[in-house]
């Protein structure tokens, strides 16, 4: 027999610099970085999309409870990731949603009323306008990572002046679907953003169970691809490492993951998830000094450019719009087999036109 050698056991664990995390505001609502590069008027739009969608939010979740809607993933907490980031996009860049990113879709142009349908489960939830550009939400956790890379190259090829970009909450980082698409969208230098919102569970999977990486953006080194830090809490923060990243992408420079540290003030989903068994008691008190709503108040109160009265007209103005909303979607008929056929195909096979009968009764 050949001779039994020992090999010496050595690390491999590979140290990356830790990354500084990007601010904008202090947590008493100061800038503390830089110029203000929007307009007063910009400030403003960007308060009263946050503000009309926690309200919108909260309606949604009495929505859910009385049983008018299906599936929904509550946002309370993250609308800085969620509205700063889309606030940075034009409006022929592509967004590549998952199942809980329905506000940047919203504020992109795709109607309410179908997003209330595609979490029932209606078909017609997921017939986008052709003048909005996005998917439907991604149910399967991190598919749309994956899809993102090759819309990206289709941008590329045709010579589009636009960015794809897509968002996953931590646990989408730990799926492979993560790795493949930062790795081909590396190589190709693809004009993508990729965003992590790490709420620090994935469902009640705390973050630090599902990777020994000192933080999730720095995963994007080992694919070639520009990696950074945000303070999700921090809309200003969140709009200008997108707004960079979009511009670096156009010029040519390649694809960003963006990890944007967030804190979802409820439950992963309305599917019975109760926060209170996984998460530690002084948990929110510590996360409500970096609340994007109140944070970012703060700092357009002080210049002067918001008002109390102003906020609950905005309040009052997405009670109403989810109100029509829901009535409109509940008036759509319930979806039926042959529908769902018809509405996968221009022209449809003959052996799917022999289902159709059959299940008309007209065989």
């Amino acid at each position: 027999m050949p001779k039994q050698t020992t090999r010496k056991k050595t690390s491999h664990v590979v140290q990356v610099k830790p990354l500084e995390t990007l601010s904008v505001l202090s947590l008493e609502g100061e800038r503390i970085r830089g110029e203000e590069t929007l307009s007063d008027d910009q400030l403003k739009e960007l308060m009263r999309r946050m503000v009309f969608t926690r309200t919108w939010d909260q309606r949604a979740i009495g929505l859910a409870k009385q049983g008018r809607l299906g599936f929904y993933a509550p946002v309370s907490g993250q609308e800085a990731t969620m509205i700063g980031s889309q606030f940075a996009l034009e409006k022929e860049d592509f967004i590549l949603p998952g199942y809980r990113d329905i506000p940047q879709i919203y504020w992109h142009g795709y109607p309410m009323y179908q997003a209330f349908l595609w979490s029932r489960g209606h078909q017609h939830g997921g017939e986008i306008p052709e003048d909005v550009h996005c998917l439907i939400p991604q149910i399967i956790i991190g598919a749309q990572y994956v899809q993102t890379p090759g819309v990206a190259m289709g941008l590329k090829r045709r010579g589009k002046k636009n960015v794809a970009i897509t968002y996953t909450g931590d646990g989408g980082s730990s799926q492979g679907d993560f790795y493949e698409a930062l790795n081909f969208a590396g190589i190709f230098n693809l004009p993508a953003i990729f965003i992590v919102q790490n709420n620090g569970y994935a469902i009640s999977t705390p973050v630090a169970k599902q990777t020994a990486a000192d933080s999730i953006a720095q995963k994007g080194v080992a694919a070639g691809v520009r990696s950074l830090q945000v303070d999700g809490m921090d809309v200003l923060a969140v709009y200008e490492a997108v707004a960079e990243a979009r511009q670096r992408a156009v010029e040519g420079k390649g694809p960003t993951l963006i990890e944007a540290l967030n804190y979802r003030l409820g439950a992963h989903s309305m599917s019975g998830d109760d926060p209170k068994r996984y998460r530690e008691e002084n948990e929110s008190t510590e996360w409500a000094e970096k609340e994007p709503l109140v944070r970012f108040r703060d700092y357009v109160v002080t210049k002067g450019i918001w008002t109390e009265e102003e906020e609950n007209q905005v309040i009052e103005e997405a009670k109403q719009e989810v109100s029509a909303a829901i009535k409109k979607a509940e008036t759509y008929s319930k979806m039926t087999i042959p529908g769902l056929i018809d509405s996968m195909y221009e022209t449809t096979p003959p052996q799917l036109e022999a289902q159709k009968a059959w299940f008309k009764g007209d065989s």
